[in-house]
């Protein structure tokens, strides 16, 4: 009787647990949004995080700009199927070679979570850096953080709105400058500009000009940290790829417990306190609002401003460094970490060798191609001189910057007859060019149904520039 109510009790009380943690669940999800506001952190990793927004914004804002061989050095002109980077152009065809660069940044991306969590979240992902500088506009325009809150909550009046204005102003400012440089990628941005600034500009460069000029104040601006909580995919999965050897922003409990607030002048010991003062300086200085002390969280983007945060107090209390820091799961439980474990060596060597097969085939491509396409109406036919006969369509193209001249010559069988209209073929630089020809040879000559033969294709005056395709031809068999 005893075991009976003693497990009607537990199951009332699991029961409770869970109707309590749907409520929560649920109030997470349909509460109203609490805008944070970020301190602002100085150290470390605040100026590595600064060092690493600049970069990448300068990048962003500067490459678009710079010119090699009286052309944009990066530029993806759609309308014309080129894309330049540098010296190189990359056409269509050339579609293979984004495949393997979106493989290796997702390579890139599993091996740098495995190995130090989401530092791509906290320093290069897009919506951190952008965040970062719109927070840095409104801590000029408004001021800190304290300075932020009170103005939230003081009645509109003159100067809230004046300052509101020129914060929302310099926003959209920036906002649209980014939606410029943007298309200036696919549209020649000096030419892009000066249509831009005298309303010039064509019906789908302004809309993906403000399209992307929106996007960037939404989120940016506005949504912040709902991106990454709510919108952000990766957030999601992350948890895949960690193990008890990665490198993850911790709270040291053994250290910090308890918590609690005291002066400079007691003694821990004696008061039977860790060293976490309960000064909930790392919550205000986190960018998605959350407190680190209470363990891994999904919501965490590595950013380690909680950690310069922590660092800086703990200097004043006079404290060691390191009660919120960089550390794996392993080493707060007094394990040994091991970086070079298995599933780093994969995704190091699997990175490597498809990153070096990648450029080495860029560099070796040829700039020429072509493709042979057999006439399916017929198997074969035969001439009025007794000849077996196949047609092919030949596709030539030509992806250098400048125009050539071809020939094309066929082998593979004794004898063997190319007859094509014309003994040069011209594909101006771009160009797709479809020849059709005719391969003739002496059914005496044929050993079996489908023989293999192979064209080459030479460019004039260019020795180096050639490419072979092989193809089948098919006729009688004759012993």
């Amino acid at each position: 009787m005893v075991e009976d109510t003693s497990k009607a009790q537990i199951n009332t009380s699991t029961k409770a647990n869970d109707a309590s943690t749907n409520d929560k669940v649920e109030q997470e999800l349909y509460a109203k949004r609490k805008k944070i506001y970020p301190r602002e952190v100085h150290g470390l990793f605040a100026a590595l995080r600064t060092m690493g927004v600049a970069t990448l914004l300068g990048l962003y804002y500067i490459v678009p700009w710079l010119q090699w061989d009286e052309r944009q050095a990066v530029l993806f002109d759609l309308p014309e199927r080129k894309f330049y980077i540098l010296n190189m152009v990359f056409w269509p065809q050339d579609f293979f070679y984004l495949a393997l660069l979106l493989i290796v940044a997702a390579l890139g991306l599993f091996f740098v979570t495995a190995l130090a969590g989401r530092v791509w979240c906290g320093y290069a992902c897009p919506q951190t850096v952008w965040t970062e500088a719109f927070l840095w506009i409104e801590r000029k325009v408004e001021g800190s953080r304290p300075q932020q809150m009170k103005l939230d909550k003081q009645p509109n009046s003159f100067r809230k709105i004046r300052i509101k204005a020129t914060k929302h102003f310099i926003w959209l400012a920036f906002s649209i400058f980014t939606g410029l440089t943007f298309v200036g990628y696919f549209s020649p941005l000096r030419e892009l500009t000066a249509n831009f600034l005298t309303f010039d500009t064509g019906s789908w460069e302004t809309f993906w000009i403000y399209f992307y000029a929106f996007a960037t104040y939404g989120n940016a601006g506005w949504l912040r940290e709902q991106v990454c909580l709510y919108m952000c995919p990766y957030a999601r999965f992350q948890s895949a790829m960690f193990d008890h050897d990665t490198m993850i922003i911790s709270f040291d409990e053994s250290r910090g417990l308890p918590k609690g607030p005291r002066k400079k002048t007691v003694d821990k010991a004696e008061a039977g306190l860790g060293d976490c003062i309960d000064c909930t300086i790392c919550v205000q200085v986190c960018p998605t609002g959350i407190d680190i002390r209470d363990g891994l969280q999904y919501q965490c983007i590595g950013c380690a401003a909680c950690i310069d945060a922590c660092d800086d107090v703990m200097d004043k209390m006079g404290y060691d460094h390191g009660l919120i820091r960089y550390t794996t799961e392993n080493t707060l439980q007094g394990q040994q970490t091991h970086i070079f474990r298995p599933r780093m060596v994969v995704y190091a060597l699997i990175l490597i060798g498809i990153t070096i097969g990648a450029f080495y085939s860029i560099l070796t491509r040829s700039p020429i191609g072509m493709d042979v396409i057999r006439d399916r109406n017929s198997l074969y036919r035969e001439t009025n001189e007794g000849l077996i006969e196949n047609v092919y369509i030949i596709k030539l193209l030509n992806m250098d910057n400048q125009d050539h001249s071809y020939t094309l010559t066929a082998e593979g069988i004794p004898e063997l007859i190319l007859k094509k209209d014309a003994s040069e073929i011209v594909v101006k630089s771009g160009e797709v060019v479809e020849l059709p020809v005719r391969v003739q040879v002496d059914a005496y000559n044929l050993k079996k149904r489908s023989n293999e033969i192979s064209f080459t294709l030479k460019a004039i005056g260019y020795d180096e520039l050639n490419v072979v395709e092989e193809a089948r031809f098919l006729g009688p068999k004759f012993k």
